[in-house]
């Protein structure tokens, strides 16, 4: 199933759309009514992990699930030794104009996994665009690394692997894509990844499938390891932090909250915090729908009585 079929099935009533930005074309499904709501997916995935919320937030929201760069149908720009492409600073420039060309200046943000990361520095880096943030099933990337024991290492392996030189990660997953994705989401999530909806499954699979995304992700973890924690570290020492309202969610049976503190540890990048957990392992708008909704639409629906 193509792209387009994909969207059709899994977000009834929405508009599936190729935005040209200035450093690349980003796909996104829009649809919906009311405050412009932008939702962020994590790695492995694409766009079509909202699925399960993504209708029922559009009937209080315009509700826009936009495939990041490197992923899904995005486009996948060519890298560089510093891995700038892939800068969770780059990645929020792209969101930030996508928004923009749509027709949203300022705008409700939600963001999983790495799109959490990209979240948190479209935040601090254009705080004029952002009037409330939340996180799922993340702590501050800095704070992670800085943070690494064998427990952390153990469970995140793959931060640690993806991150190693081109072209080790990418041969290695490119030998058998389907069995490297099927392993890393089963192993998150709870019940063996049986929550996954079969034609979502299948998006996430049709794209991981392509060696110019497995590339790009790898470029995605390489930044992480490195430019982005000097944007990071450059904020600390600038006394930058999230301004505008942040909630953090997160999977009472994942690593983030068994291993973090995810409300102290978001206090200490932003100044107005709150939070909670969440019956589920990693994938929380898909383990669990109805929870991870309820939070986010009432979240943001504080912007639309301010």
């Amino acid at each position: 199933m193509n792209d387009a079929g994909a969207d059709a099935a899994l977000f009834p009533g929405f508009t599936s759309q190729r935005v040209a930005t200035p450093a690349a074309t980003i796909h996104c499904v829009v649809g919906g009514s009311g405050p412009p709501l932008l939702l962020l997916h994590g790695y492995p995935q694409t766009h079509a992990m909202w699925h399960k919320i993504a209708g029922d937030l559009a009937r209080e929201f315009t509700v826009v699930c936009a495939d990041l760069r490197g992923y899904g149908d995005s486009d996948k720009p060519e890298s560089d030794a510093a891995h700038a492409p892939y800068s969770k600073r780059a990645m929020a420039g792209d969101m930030v104009a996508l928004m923009r060309t749509l027709g949203f200046a300022r705008f409700g943000l939600a963001g999983h996994d790495r799109g959490g990361r990209v979240a948190h520095r479209l935040a601090v880096d254009h705080p004029a665009c952002v009037e409330r943030v939340a996180v799922l099933d993340i702590a501050p990337t800095r704070l992670m690394y800085r943070a690494t024991d064998m427990a952390f290492a153990a469970a995140y392996y793959h931060w640690f692997f993806l991150i190693q030189p081109f072209d080790l990660p990418e041969r290695m997953i490119g030998a058998d894509p389907a069995y490297y994705l099927r392993r890393k989401t089963s192993g998150w999530g709870s019940a063996g990844g049986a929550f996954f909806d079969p034609r979502a499954y299948a998006e996430y699979e049709r794209c991981f499938a392509l060696p110019e995304t497995i590339h790009a992700t790898c470029e995605d973890y390489r930044a992480a390891a490195s430019i982005d924690l000097a944007h990071d570290d450059a904020d600390v020492a600038a006394g930058r932090k999230v301004a505008c309202p942040l909630l953090v969610l997160w999977g009472s049976r994942g690593v983030v909250g068994a291993q973090f503190h995810p409300v102290a540890d978001w206090q200490t990048v932003a100044t107005d915090v709150r939070g909670r957990a969440l019956d589920a392992g990693h994938f929380l708008a898909e383990e669990a729908p109805e929870a991870t909704r309820h939070e986010l639409a009432r979240f943001f629906a504080e912007t639309a009585r301010a």
